[in-house]
């Protein structure tokens, strides 16, 4: 049976930074409340033609050209996200059209902020059972675009971003270990995007109540993150046959740094031991495990071999953990791939691919 290593990651924010100060001066606020109660001093935010596609695009090319793998190798693509661009076609579809991966099959992975975990668990099962070699797993999000920039609650914590990993098949011991995965729908009313699905379809009553907003009963999900992370992290390294001293970082879901510290203080653990940067990128969503881990790789803190665990939570209510040892890419891995090469060959091949089905449509048409 192969193991599913972590070979690839990367990484893409849009420019625009928004600071505590520039909050202050649209809702009542200051940064002392938001740092105070969140740890967060600015997030980034999505311009006009920045998409979860888009980011997410960028994010997949840089970590295929760490993991020095051609998009035409990509068996699979698993986009989590929480914003997506439209209900269908998947984001992760036009992802893969972007990078032109024109053989992997794509599909958009929905569990909120816990998706990303749920996500690379998906992609490790589908390598260690045969089925597939290469996977690229994606956290793209442009939280801002229903975000309530009215309510002072909600509008503090999200930003926007994108983070990927490579995962690829190897014969050598090591890679994803074990994930642990749970759902309680229960708390669904916690944390929900009222509006916009089968059950609330846009209406002016939706639009003017608001319920195409997020919506948080922050109170209860803070209780319930505090209890679930330091849990599932306990719960994956007893899966995965491990203790905590084996483990070198804990790199959580960026939510809130309370959060964090109460999940360090249950597991007994320095917050030294944690990877936080949520203070320069507030709450990703399914964006935030990756973009974390790839500041981790940048700054030198995460090395080949270390064991790691990423843990999260989210609406649904979702939490879960995954725990790994860090590869880095293959020693099979090609020479270096240049990645700016691929977008105007991916751009060509998406024009090719629409000239053609115009083309079969007219030839099908007249036989019809």
């Amino acid at each position: 049976m192969p193991y599913a290593h972590i070979t690839g990651w990367g990484m893409a924010v849009p420019e625009k930074v928004l600071t505590n100060a520039d909050l202050e001066k649209m809702v009542e606020t200051s940064d002392a409340w938001i740092r105070e109660r969140t740890g967060i001093r600015e997030r980034r935010i999505a311009g006009p033609d920045e998409y979860p596609s888009v980011l997410g695009a960028r994010a997949a090319l840089k970590a295929l050209e760490v993991a020095r793998l051609h998009p035409k190798d990509v068996d699979l693509i698993i986009c989590a996200t929480s914003s997506p661009e439209h209900l269908f076609p998947a984001t992760a579809c036009l992802i893969q059209d972007a990078i032109g991966a024109s053989k992997a099959g794509a599909f958009d992975l929905l569990a909120a902020c816990s998706g990303f975990i749920y996500a690379v668990h998906m992609a490790a099962q589908a390598i260690r059972s045969g089925a597939i070699q290469n996977a690229l797993v994606i956290g793209a999000e442009t939280l801002s675009r229903i975000t309530n920039w009215k309510d002072r609650n909600t509008c503090i914590l999200f930003g926007d971003g994108a983070g990927a990993f490579v995962l690829q098949a190897s014969d050598r011991p090591g890679g994803v270990l074990a994930a642990v995965m749970h759902s309680d729908g229960s708390g669904g009313n916690l944390l929900i995007l009222p509006a916009g699905g089968s059950r609330l379809p846009a209406s002016i009553e939706t639009v003017t109540n608001g319920h195409h907003y997020i919506h948080m009963d922050g109170r209860e999900v803070f209780r319930f993150a505090t209890r679930v992370l330091a849990q599932s992290t306990l719960e994956v390294l007893e899966k995965a046959g491990l203790r905590l001293e084996d483990v070198r970082w804990i790199i959580p879901h960026q939510a809130n740094y309370r959060i964090i510290e109460a999940a360090a203080r249950a597991l007994k653990l320095p917050m030294e031991r944690f990877i936080i940067n949520l203070d320069r990128y507030g709450n990703t969503s399914t964006a935030s495990i990756p973009i974390a881990t790839c500041e981790a790789v940048e700054k030198g803190l995460l090395k080949a071999g270390d064991k790691v665990v990423f843990n999260g939570f989210g609406a649904g209510l979702t939490w879960g953990a995954l725990v790994a040892e860090w590869s880095g890419p293959l020693p099979s891995a090609t020479r270096p791939i240049h990645m700016e090469r691929y977008r105007p060959l991916a751009r060509l091949r998406s024009w090719l691919r629409r000239s053609i089905r115009r083309l079969e449509g007219l030839i099908w048409g007249r036989k019809a």
